[in-house]
């Protein structure tokens, strides 16, 4: 057994590690406005989970660019006060790759893509049509992570669901299920790997004496 101190590795190897053992991850894939350049962006982040269901809350974690300062996405977000989040699947890896590419704050990565941004319902930034899950957020909060030097290296942003749109394809609305198979949605893994849904399975959960869980 490899028994490592991070504080004794530098930061690449960190992020090899941590990149590499905690997987699978979802993928936020975000659009937001820029007022500064009158433009949507769009990318996607691993650094991605849900917080809390009451009140509805997401996390998302974006790292600075090399000079430290914000991505377009943090810093629109923060400036702006509102973000979509999307969840990618399997037919929209290729496009959602594309969103990664770093350009000028002034162009959307939208252009690189076949992608059609619509409007909203609950926020003013506009969302990917194409995607089959899309949460329309405001920010709740922005925490910056600083390093041991004291740098900021992450933005991380808290935000609140003020609407989930659900594609009919993969909801039950009768009894309020996500049908994750008809969704398939994929997962960040390490480098340039992803992941696809694999086996589904069910395990019960042990009850406790009484009934509890």
């Amino acid at each position: 057994m490899h028994n490592l101190n991070p504080q004794e590795l530098d930061s690449k190897l960190v992020y090899k590690l941590m990149t590499g053992t905690i997987v699978p991850r979802p993928i936020a894939w975000v659009t937001s406005f820029s007022r500064e350049h009158d433009v949507v962006n769009a990318a996607p982040f691993s650094y991605f989970n849900m917080v809390s269901s009451d009140p509805p809350l997401v996390a998302i974690s974006v790292v600075r660019r090399p000079d430290w300062q914000m991505k377009d996405t943090a810093r629109n977000v923060t400036e702006h006060g509102e973000l979509v989040v999307h969840i990618c699947d399997e037919s929209l890896v290729e496009e959602m790759n594309r969103t990664a590419a770093m350009l000028p704050p002034g162009e959307s990565e939208i252009n690189l893509t076949k992608l059609t941004l619509i409007d909203s319902d609950a926020v003013s930034v506009p969302s990917i049509a194409e995607a089959k899950v899309r949460l329309e957020c405001r920010l709740e909060s922005h925490l910056p992570i600083k390093s041991d030097d004291g740098r900021v290296t992450h933005d991380l942003l808290i935000a609140r669901i003020l609407r989930f749109q659900l594609d009919e394809s993969i909801y039950n609305a009768e009894r309020g299920y996500v049908l994750t198979e008809k969704l398939r949605p994929v997962a960040r893994l390490a480098g340039n790997e992803y992941a696809e849904l694999g086996r589904l399975f069910k395990i019960e959960r042990p009850t406790q004496p009484g009934g509890g869980v």
